[in-house]
């Protein structure tokens, strides 16, 4: 069972930046793929960001390419997505995810087994 807790989280204006850390807890964390998701208010959930085991592979919904940066510290057991250029649509509960069943070098949207408690990220205009 791997437990997942968000940090980084909160009120930031149009055009800033957060960083976004999930840290987990499970000793096992290098061999699982890594991702990070969304909801809005009203929404349905959806895919941001994944990375693989090494972090040599990476993956990005289109509404956030070239804005977010996903990465890992597989000695630290922690996530990262780092947030630049945030717009209002930005807004929402981030979730931080886990994948014991993929491969060294997949990078899921769906299929996950393991999610944190999430974290608010509000962009005002």
């Amino acid at each position: 069972q791997v437990q997942l807790v968000e940090s980084g989280g909160g009120l930031v204006q149009a055009g800033g930046s957060l960083r976004l850390s999930c840290a987990a807890s499970e000793r096992t964390f290098s061999l699982h793929a890594m991702g990070w998701f969304r909801q809005a208010p009203g929404k349905e959930r959806e895919f941001v960001a994944a990375i693989s085991w090494s972090g040599s592979n990476t993956y990005y919904a289109d509404s956030v390419k070239g804005r977010f940066t996903i990465s890992r510290d597989n000695a630290k057991n922690t996530v990262y997505l780092e947030m630049n250029n945030l717009k209002p649509e930005d807004t929402a509960v981030y979730y931080c995810t886990a994948d014991g069943d993929s491969r060294w070098h997949e990078v899921p949207s769906s299929g996950y087994d393991y999610w944190g408690q999430g974290t608010q990220v509000t962009v005002s205009s």
